[in-house]
């Protein structure tokens, strides 16, 4: 990989990015197997431990570009029905429909709950197995703020899950290390059956991100 911007090259940060990058055996894998980007082992070792992904759901994926997550629920389980969402746009990927926006925004809930064919009823279940974040927020170096932004898309991805998940259905979402995540670990216990919050293998060691895995939903 090569920077063509001479300026950018010539920063000490993207030097090193590339020098990681280059030295990165989940980035060959990557392009050995077509995903998009590395991050598509995130996702299948955490459901190689849990097994929570099947043929035939319907799926939302939150933050899914540049579309490695949901590249693997099609590639390895090609009846489900995804959903996906980015700030960025993704290359098109056969069976999956996806919208370019923000996921905090009212327009951008409204499609999927029309999408969804959400009830307008909270106390109603939705129709959804599975809800996937791989949300982040572009980090400014300050570690309790960028802990924070982070906690704010997580507890927006629950919000939504609650109400899309149907009884028995998964939500897995990117946390970050922080003080905060044990109170919101508490709500998800009390709605899910069981609740990991683990660190796949394929996370970079100097990365601060977690992963919760909840599984049972209680409806």
């Amino acid at each position: 990989m090569k920077i063509l911007n001479k300026k950018i090259a010539a920063k000490k940060s993207s030097v090193a990015w590339l020098q990681r990058q280059a030295a990165d055996p989940y980035v060959a894998r990557a392009q050995k197997d077509g995903y998009r980007a590395r991050a598509a082992y995130k996702l299948i070792e955490m459901n190689e431990k849990f097994h929570f992904l099947k043929n035939g759901q319907v799926v939302v994926d939150l933050g899914a570009a540049p579309g490695s997550w949901t590249q693997y629920v099609m590639r390895d389980f090609p009846r489900s029905k995804v959903f996906a969402m980015d700030l960025l746009e993704i290359k098109p990927i056969p069976g999956v429909e996806f919208y370019q926006g923000d996921f905090t925004t009212d327009e951008a809930l409204e499609w999927l709950v029309e999408k969804l064919q959400l009830p307008a009823d909270a106390a109603q279940h939705g129709s959804v197995d599975v809800v996937l974040s791989d949300m982040a927020p572009n980090t400014v170096g300050h570690k309790k703020t960028d802990h924070i932004r982070q906690m704010v898309l997580l507890e927006y991805a629950f919000d939504f899950a609650l109400r899309a998940l149907k009884p028995g259905g998964v939500f897995v979402a990117k946390s970050f290390t922080g003080g905060t995540t044990n109170e919101l670990l508490k709500q998800i216990k009390e709605k899910f059956e069981s609740v990991h919050h683990i660190k796949p293998p394929s996370s970079r060691k100097d990365s601060v991100e977690m992963f919760i895995v909840a599984v049972g939903f209680k409806g």
